[in-house]
C-alpha cells in the first residue's frame, strides 16, 4: 500500500516499579494508576473524556481491514496516520506498521488491495461541521506477523494515542473460506480489550486446519475440518503432541473427502499428560499442520467455546461405537444436536478439548478427587 511503512524497533527494557511523587509505597493502585480510595471517600474514575478517539472498523472478505476515525478537521496538517504495534514477544522486538489516514472521500486509492465492499459499506460517513472522517485500509495483500496489535492514533509532533473501537462490521468473516490459488492465510480481527482499547488480532498461517464440528463423547473426541494449503493423504494422521515432554504423539485415523477430514482421537493413550495439542499431519513423513479455529469473527475462543469433561475410558463394548468418520450408532437426534453427555464418575480420569489463546484446538486432561 502506498504510504505505509513497517518497522521492527527493540523494547525499551524491563518495566520499573511505579514510583515517583504521589505515590507511597506499600499501597495499591488500580489499573488507570488511581488509588483506591479509603472508606467514606470518593473512588476516582478515569474520564470518559480521557479516551481516545474511536475507530470503525470493517473486515472484507480477503482479510482486509479498514480503520475510519472521526477527528477535528485541524488534524489534517498533521501527517495523521494510523499506528499497529505488536505486542512484543519472546525476543522482545516490537513490530510496527503506520498507515496513512486520508479523507473519507479520498480514501478510495489509501483502500487498494481491499474487497470492494469494505470501502463502499463503510460504516462511517463523512466528516460534517469541524469534524472530518479520515480512513485507513490495512489490505489482504499486507502481511502481518502473528499476534495481538494495539492501534494508536499517530499524530506530527505528538506521541502516539490509543484508539477506542466503535462500531465493527465482521460480517464477511462469518465461516469465511480463503480463495484458491493463495500461497499464505492472514487473519485479522478488531476487538477491545479490557481496558476499552482497540486492538488487532492476526494470524499468518500455511497450510491450515480449521477445525469444524467437535463432539465429544465418554472414550474419545470426533473431530471434522478442512484443510487449506495441502491435500489429505489416505496416510494422513491426526496427532496429539504432549505440550511438555518428549513423548511421541498419539495418532489417529483421518478419513478425508477432498478438503474435508474427519477423525476420532481415543482418549485412553492421552492419561499420561495434562495438555496436548492436536496437529493434523497430510501425508506420512509430511509437516504437521496445528489445528486451528481462526476463520470466524471470534478472536478469543477459550471463553466462549467450553465442553464437557469425558471418562477416558469408553462406555462397555456394543453401547456406544464411534468410526474414523465421526459417526456413532446413537450420535445425533432426530432433529441432529448431540445427545447430552453423562457426568462422569467421582474420582474418575477426565479429559475434554478447548481452545487455547490463540485458538489453537488442545486437550486437557484431569483426575478426579
Amino acid at each position: 500500500m502506498n504510504g505505509s511503512t513497517t518497522e521492527t524497533v527493540p523494547t525499551a527494557g524491563p518495566a520499573r516499579p511505579l514510583t515517583g511523587p504521589g505515590t507511597v509505597p506499600g499501597t495499591r493502585r488500580t489499573r488507570d494508576g488511581a488509588r483506591p480510595a479509603t472508606p467514606g471517600e470518593p473512588v476516582r474514575r478515569r474520564q470518559q473524556g480521557q479516551r481516545g478517539p474511536t475507530a470503525d472498523c470493517t473486515a472484507d472478505i480477503a482479510g482486509g481491514l479498514t480503520f475510519d476515525v472521526r477527528l477535528p478537521a485541524s488534524v489534517a496538517d498533521k501527517d495523521p496516520g494510523l499506528l499497529l504495534r505488536r505486542r512484543p514477544g519472546p525476543s522482545g522486538e516490537i513490530e510496527e506498521v503506520r498507515l496513512p489516514l486520508t479523507p473519507l472521500e479520498n480514501a478510495a486509492d489509501t483502500a487498494a488491495g481491499t474487497d470492494a465492499t469494505a470501502t463502499t459499506d463503510a460504516t462511517a460517513t463523512p466528516g460534517t461541521g469541524d469534524d472530518l472522517v479520515l480512513r485507513a485500509a490495512l489490505p489482504s495483500t499486507m502481511q502481518l506477523t502473528e499476534g495481538r496489535w494495539n492501534v494508536f492514533l499517530a499524530l506530527e509532533g505528538q506521541g502516539p494515542r490509543r484508539l477506542s473501537p466503535g462500531v465493527n462490521d465482521l460480517r464477511s468473516l462469518v465461516d469465511r473460506t480463503p480463495s484458491e490459488g493463495r500461497t499464505w492465510l492472514g487473519v485479522r480481527i478488531p476487538y477491545s480489550t479490557e481496558h476499552g482499547n482497540l486492538s488487532v488480532r492476526s494470524w499468518l498461517r500455511w497450510p491450515h486446519a480449521e477445525a469444524g464440528s467437535l463432539r465429544v463423547m465418554d472414550g474419545g473426541l470426533a473431530l471434522r475440518g478442512r484443510l487449506y494449503g495441502a491435500e489429505v493423504t489416505p496416510t494422513a494422521r491426526l496427532e496429539a503432541w504432549p505440550r511438555r515432554g518428549e513423548d511421541p504423539p498419539v495418532p489417529a485415523e483421518v478419513a478425508s473427502d477432498g478438503e474435508d477430514f474427519t477423525a476420532v482421537l481415543p482418549y485412553s493413550p492421552l492419561a499420561e499428560h495434562q495438555l496436548w495439542d492436536l496437529w493434523l499431519r497430510p501425508a506420512a513423513g509430511a509437516k504437521a499442520v496445528r489445528v486451528a479455529r481462526i476463520l470466524d469473527d471470534i478472536p478469543d475462543k477459550k471463553r466462549i467455546f467450553t465442553f464437557p469433561a469425558c471418562s477416558l475410558t469408553p462406555p462397555p463394548e456394543g453401547e456406544q461405537a464411534a468410526t474414523a468418520d465421526g459417526t456413532t450408532a446413537d450420535s445425533t437426534s432426530a432433529d441432529g444436536e448431540q445427545p447430552e453427555v453423562p457426568e462422569p464418575r467421582r474420582g474418575a480420569v477426565t479429559a475434554k478439548p478447548y481452545y487455547t489463546l490463540n485458538n489453537d484446538l488442545a486437550v486437557r486432561v484431569d483426575r478426579g478427587h
